[in-house]
């Protein structure tokens, strides 16, 4: 578990310091997203690791951050972020959530455990200054 200090600092600088979402981290600055996401929220993100990124191949990875592939990418990413606070105590009481992108991320516990659309949760509720960050095993995708 991230320590208390981390509740002071902002999603950014969060992700930045987990040490495994270097691929999120570059996403978001590709995107153009990353002074949306220092604002003051509250959000929830759903952010993939270094490993949920390296499922999808190099190939997607670089046609996603090429400029071309920037309106799919922010797509993307906007799709792991939902307006205000919610924990994982507050996400089980829903089957989805609305994202930012528009559409909805579908919710349901099992053993125990969150998962997200295909994706499961491999920790819940990190706490930042503006809002709270659920990490996932995989990159959801909208369909």
């Amino acid at each position: 578990m991230l320590s208390v200090k981390h509740a002071l600092k902002d999603i950014i600088e969060t992700v930045a310091e987990t040490g495994s979402c270097r691929g999120f981290s570059s996403a978001l600055r590709a995107a153009g997203l990353v002074e949306t996401l220092r604002r003051s929220g509250p959000f929830t993100v759903f952010v993939p690791n270094d490993e949920a990124f390296a499922k999808l191949g190099e190939a997607t990875l670089q046609e996603w951050l090429r400029p071309e592939g920037r309106a799919k990418l922010k797509g993307i990413l906007t799709y792991h972020v939902v307006s205000g606070r919610l924990l994982a105590s507050d996400l089980v009481k829903s089957s989805s959530v609305k994202t930012v992108q528009g559409t909805g991320l579908t919710i349901h516990f099992q053993n125990n455990r969150m998962h997200v659309n295909n994706a499961m949760a491999l920790r819940t509720d990190i706490a930042c200054g503006n809002g709270v960050i659920h990490l996932l095993d995989t990159v959801v995708i909208p369909r």
